[in-house]
């Protein structure tokens, strides 16, 4: 099973690994653009205020440009620990046992802008890039990225992919056929609606039940069965859908 999460805007600073080495990332076919990417990063970074016209950053969120100056030479850290919010507070990956550590090494990606996609364990800098961002001379990160990503993780998928990422990081690199979540808060008449930050938060309660769970299941049926188990109230609504309740 693979589990593609979303990233995140905010982003954990430091880190005790080396440089960002694209050598070292999985999907080792996506460097050649993930090294125009950067490159474009740092060299937009020297303008402050282009910058922040194409990365959608305001007058107090300097030190996201400052982050993209230093690209190359800032320490890295695994990408589970790098992202942050709350779907990754929901994940709650530091309190994974040393088990838990194997299987999310073995089923958690990260879906990435600058990178098309990480494994959790892949060592990557703190960085500032969104999905809808365009750097200039280049065109939609949309178009970069297709096929080139949708193809390198059918590469990596043997089985059951389950997408979690939010549309905009799913229109980078779509997986076919992949099991996606779609979170409802229901009210007491029964109507259903999507709510921002519940939809974040049960896709990382979501996300850390499959991580942790012994089985392996195989379709959407075996995702509801595992989410049930741990507590969740779901519903199969196709054979790609899952649909995640809250009240």
């Amino acid at each position: 099973m693979l589990i593609l999460l979303p990233p995140s805007e905010t982003k954990s600073d430091g880190g005790a690994g080396s440089p960002l080495d694209l050598g070292e990332l999985s999907l080792p076919d996506l460097t050649p653009l993930r090294q125009k990417l950067a490159d474009a990063l740092v060299e937009l970074a020297a303008d402050v205020e282009a910058s922040s016209a194409a990365l959608g950053l305001g007058p107090t969120q300097a030190d996201e440009i400052q982050r993209n100056a230093v690209l190359w030479t800032s320490p890295t850290a695994p990408a589970l620990s790098r992202y942050t919010g709350v779907l990754y507070d929901a994940l709650d990956a530091g309190s994974f046992t040393r088990a838990g550590r194997a299987r999310a090494a073995a089923r958690l990606w990260i879906g990435s802008a600058l990178f098309g996609a990480v494994r959790a364990t892949d060592p990557i800098p703190s960085y500032r890039l969104s999905g809808g961002s365009k750097i200039p001379g280049f065109g939609t990160l949309r178009s970069l990225w297709k096929p080139d990503l949708t193809e390198a993780l059918l590469a990596e998928a043997d089985e059951l992919v389950v997408d979690l990422r939010s549309g905009t990081y799913q229109q980078l690199g779509p997986v076919p056929g992949a099991v996606t979540a779609t979170v409802l808060t229901e009210k007491p008449d029964g109507t259903r609606s999507v709510v921002s930050h519940f939809n974040k938060h049960h896709k990382g309660l979501l996300a850390r039940t499959l991580t942790l769970t012994t089985a392996e299941p195989k379709d959407v049926k075996g995702v509801a069965r595992v989410a049930a188990k741990s507590g969740l109230r779901v519903e199969v609504a196709s054979p790609t859908e899952l649909i995640v309740l809250t009240e």
